[in-house]
């Protein structure tokens, strides 16, 4: 189609549209170089695109020839835009907080955690932990004694515990049995 046709048929398409576009109020042939420009530049734009098209086309086959796979392309841009990430100076940055944040939470977490444990040996030597520890260990006695396991002075209160723990086992096993032959301790 020639361009002139082509303008003449544009023109007769935006006067088709009537009142919503008023072409009137340019002079006529200013309104022909104007509709003779735009077909120039429709065909320039098609022209772009079918150019366009065939170098896409001759990409893809170059690639399948260098065996380039779409999956290839996604690893290499992911690891090209980690390495970018990484040598960005924002993540450096970040990094480098982050590090010294871990350091110092870590430094309070050991010193929370000293400051425990010296507060529980503190508790420990204390007088009223020591009365609860002697009757945790009467109390021991008594029920070993109950049970009819023999009794052994123990100054560790975890082995007390455990030593309780084991009673109160041999207690529920030994309550089926009779309870003949246990002396008083």
């Amino acid at each position: 189609m020639e361009p002139v046709e082509r303008a003449s048929l544009e023109t007769r398409r935006f006067s088709d549209l009537g009142a919503d576009i008023d072409l009137g109020t340019l002079p006529e042939e200013e309104n022909e170089d104007l509709n003779v420009e735009l077909a120039k530049l429709e065909d320039e734009i098609s022209t772009l695109r079918q150019v366009l098209i065939a170098k896409e086309k001759h990409l893809a086959e170059i690639k399948q020839k260098l065996g380039i796979t779409p999956l290839n392309e996604i690893k290499n841009n992911l690891s090209k835009g980690w390495h970018d990430m990484q040598t960005s100076v924002i993540y450096k940055k970040t990094q480098e907080t982050l590090n010294t944040t871990g350091q110092k939470a870590s430094a309070a977490l050991t010193n929370v955690s000293s400051t425990v444990n010296k507060k529980i040996g503190e508790m420990k030597n204390s007088p009223t932990f020591k009365s609860f520890e002697e009757r945790v260990e009467t109390t021991v006695s008594s029920l070993k004694c109950k049970v009819g396991v023999p009794t052994q002075k123990s100054g560790n209160f975890e082995d007390v515990l455990n030593s309780t723990a084991n009673a109160s086992v041999q207690e529920s096993t030994s309550a089926n049995h009779s309870t003949e032959g246990f002396g008083v301790c």
